[in-house]
């Protein structure tokens, strides 16, 4: 099938409007003598663009939009479009993704078979670099997501949202990733921020946080436990993909352990992924299901374990759950007291699991 594709972040395409969207419309019938594929990468940087599209639509055209904003999915695009959409929300792979993308088949005995050591060795790579495709070309990893980051960070969050101190947003975003795995207010942020000689408002981190997960670089998560307005000012926050968080980390394994399994279960279940905190914390659960979720580098420490299964026995018995699981580094193991069973497993095994 013939197809026009634009990118249009393209230089050349700088002086595009939405008046110039006729005459692509009258270029590609002249070309191709009817309706070819449409394929628009980042429209959303041309004002109008959702009638257009909508009149792509109602005259029968086959249309591909792309863009890496949440405005993209706003309210008022939606009422415009009219219902004439399908959304597909695309992440960067998943580890099965990333196994499938280096051609490496797991069937559900490989973690008997010495496939188990390549799926490893492949893993260490993706928990620290994480699931973007074309990193795979690159010699420098860090070099190529820090390009990528620079490009949300500037066109996404300080040109789009007009920010004028980048400073403060650059401080905030380390902040939020040395806090991946800490439930975090806004005023445990201002003080963080504070601390460096910096002074910012609960307002200016409020916008803050909205653009850093519209422009999808981070996700909050709240607390199953907490009331309405707790909810709003107390969240643990994650980031889209476990290279862009270790460009804030040094040597900091247990926050991107707990990174990668919330990407996981937040692809699968989106807002229904809560946290639990009272006395103690959980760090995922899912209600509807029988699923609470702790994250622990490792178990080999005596008094790390017993605190990690008391926790999550007292969890189950309070939101009456019969089977939990801890996930680990590289550790597997079950565990059964009275009714309720515990399962140990290690990550990189967690992440290849179907159910």
């Amino acid at each position: 099938l013939p197809y026009v594709y634009l990118n249009f972040e393209d230089e050349r395409l700088i002086e595009f409007n939405v008046n110039h969207f006729d005459l692509l419309i009258e270029s590609s019938i002249e070309l191709y003598g009817g309706q070819p594929l449409l394929f628009f990468d980042e429209i959303h940087n041309i004002t109008g663009w959702e009638k257009f599209a909508r009149r792509l639509a109602d005259t029968g055209y086959r249309v591909f939009i792309t863009g890496s904003n949440a405005r993209m999915l706003s309210r008022e695009i939606s009422s415009t479009l009219g219902g004439r959409y399908l959304i597909r929300e695309v992440y960067p792979l998943s580890f099965s993704g990333y196994l499938t993308f280096k051609s490496i088949e797991t069937d559900k005995n490989f973690a008997l078979s010495n496939k188990r050591f390549i799926v490893k060795e492949e893993f260490r790579q993706y928990f620290r670099y994480g699931g973007f495709p074309e990193l795979l070309k690159f010699q420098n990893p860090k070099e190529y997501l820090s390009s990528i980051y620079m490009k949300v960070f500037y066109g996404d969050l300080i040109a789009r949202n007009n920010i004028q101190n980048e400073h403060i947003l650059r401080l905030l975003i380390k902040k939020l990733a040395e806090s991946v795995n800490n439930e975090t207010s806004l005023n445990r942020i201002k003080n963080l921020i504070k601390s460096t000689g910096t002074k910012i408002g609960n307002n200016t981190i409020t916008d803050y946080l909205f653009f850093l997960n519209e422009a999808y670089l981070i996700f909050p998560v709240n607390n199953y436990l907490s009331g309405i307005s707790e909810k709003e000012t107390k969240k643990k926050y994650y980031f889209i993909d476990q290279g862009i968080l270790n460009l804030f980390l040094t040597d900091q394994d247990s926050k991107l352990l707990e990174n990668i399994v919330f990407l996981h279960l937040y692809k699968r279940y989106r807002d229904r992924l809560f946290y639990l905190k009272r006395k103690h914390e959980v760090d995922f659960y899912v209600p509807g299901e029988e699923l609470l979720f702790q994250v622990s580098y490792s178990l080999s420490d005596l008094e790390t374990r017993q605190r990690e299964v008391s926790v999550l026995l007292n969890a189950m018995k309070e939101m009456k759950k019969s089977k939990a699981y801890i996930i680990t580094y590289d550790e597997e193991d079950t565990i059964i007291k009275d009714n309720s069973i515990i399962n140990i497993v290690p990550v990189w095994k967690f992440l290849l699991e179907k159910n």
